[in-house]
């Protein structure tokens, strides 16, 4: 490993003039933090706090970027993205962001909704037909539910599906034995797989983070007509110019791609090379809950387009009232707060693809009303405040999965604003 003096080496990029910046980010307007009302100096902060996680070993590296008003005013790359052989984080540098790709396969439904090819209100199993046998398990026995998980269900994460951890034995050997999450598989045969397993509780009636965004993949294929990438490319990505993200990263890029390292907390950084998918002709599997790789840049252009109410520059993509329903709270009751093993996020409910701030508790503490966002299982994270038209992408490659750098800088990017 590279002397800490290497790593400091590469800790700090300079903000980028125009015509340095990557070409995608480069077509969001820049602007100086006064002019849209924010203090430079107080976002300096955000470099300084950054820094001193690297020197901590905290995270090997990191990039962040900041938008207020639909303008660029922050762009850094700190850090290396690969220690052991000395190279540095950098704008373009390529992020497994895992389940940040839900919010992009949710907007894809959405524009399907838009498009009256897709109802929130479908039963699954109206695209996907292995689904008319769903069976939801109640007192020890997997039974009818009283009524099918929905795609507004698959959207909200309420349909009680899991990623194989509910606390229910039986539910959770059941998803040991079906067809795996992993790239070898295709997404049909995980579906068909999937379908075998019962739900943790009746739809609608609880919150269970899984493989729902998954499912709703498939959804979008079955509703489209067009393989899941393909939508995705055509339909996304081609026409907001995010021509870094994809479920396959090609061999000319692939030595752009952030290493993963696995921290301990008391100053170790351990090289991890073995993660769920290769991003390669290997990779089958069409995850829309977790298997896109893509840059900051091309992130911030499409979490750009949902801000601006489903529109950048001058192309729609979503009406601008169906990113407002998917930026709201839809939980209710038990469903209510979301949450995770040894992990409830009071004031957090959840809408059509993102988790929504609905009260001001101690999780999550420095974040405002109607913040809305998520991250990915390697500590990526963005959100965004309608309130403040401000947007912010932070990506890093570390496990255990930790909200250390979101919860760091973030009062310091709110505090900026004057």
């Amino acid at each position: 490993m590279k002397p800490l003096a290497a790593i400091l080496l590469w800790t700090v990029a300079p903000a980028l003039s125009l015509a340095e910046q990557p070409r995608l980010i480069r077509e969001l307007p820049l602007a100086k933090p006064a002019a849209v009302g924010m203090s430079r100096a107080k976002l300096e902060l955000v470099d300084e706090k950054v820094t001193e996680l690297i020197a901590r070993k905290r995270l090997a590296g990191a990039v962040v970027v900041i938008t207020r008003r639909g303008k660029l005013v922050y762009n850094k790359s700190f850090g290396l993205r690969d220690i052991e052989n000395s190279k540095p984080m950098e704008p373009d540098t390529i992020f497994r962001i895992f389940s940040m790709t839900k919010a992009i396969t949710s907007a894809a439904a959405m524009m399907l909704v838009d498009e009256g090819k897709l109802r929130i209100e479908d039963p699954v199993s109206s695209h996907l037909p292995a689904f008319k046998k769903a069976r939801v398990w109640k007192n020890g026995k997997a039974i009818t539910p009283n009524n099918p998980p929905t795609v507004k269900d698959l959207l909200c994460h309420t349909a009680g599906y899991s990623y194989g951890f509910t606390g229910i034995p039986e539910i959770d050997k059941l998803h040991r034995q079906a067809v795996p999450l992993v790239e070898g598989e295709l997404l049909t045969d995980f579906c068909a797989g999937m379908a075998n397993v019962p739900m943790a509780f009746e739809p609608g009636e609880g919150w269970l983070y899984g493989i729902s965004t998954d499912l709703l993949g498939a959804v979008v294929e079955h509703a489209s007509g067009m393989p899941l990438a393909r939508f995705f490319q055509e339909r996304i990505f081609e026409p907001l110019g995010m021509i870094d993200t994809a479920f396959v990263i090609p061999e000319a890029k692939r030595g752009r791609m952030a290493v993963v390292y696995r921290v301990d907390k008391k100053g170790a950084l351990t090289r991890n090379d073995r993660n769920l998918f290769s991003y390669s002709s290997k990779t089958k599997m069409r995850s829309g809950g977790g298997g896109l790789a893509s840059t900051i840049g091309d992130y911030t252009r499409f979490l750009q387009m949902i801000a601006n109410g489903g529109e950048l520059h001058g192309q729609r993509f979503l009406k601008k009232k169906t990113v407002a329903e998917m930026t709201r709270n839809h939980l209710t009751g038990p469903a209510m707060p979301i949450r995770f093993p040894n992990n409830i996020r009071h004031g957090t409910g959840f809408g059509l693809g993102f988790c929504v701030k609905v009260a001001q508790t101690d999780w999550n503490k420095a974040g405002r009303l109607d913040e809305y966002g998520w991250g990915g299982m390697l500590s990526t994270h963005f959100w965004i405040s309608p309130r403040d038209e401000l947007v912010v992408v932070t990506m890093e490659q570390t496990l255990p999965f930790d909200f250390m750098l979101e919860d760091a800088i973030k009062p310091l990017i709110y505090d900026a604003i004057e």
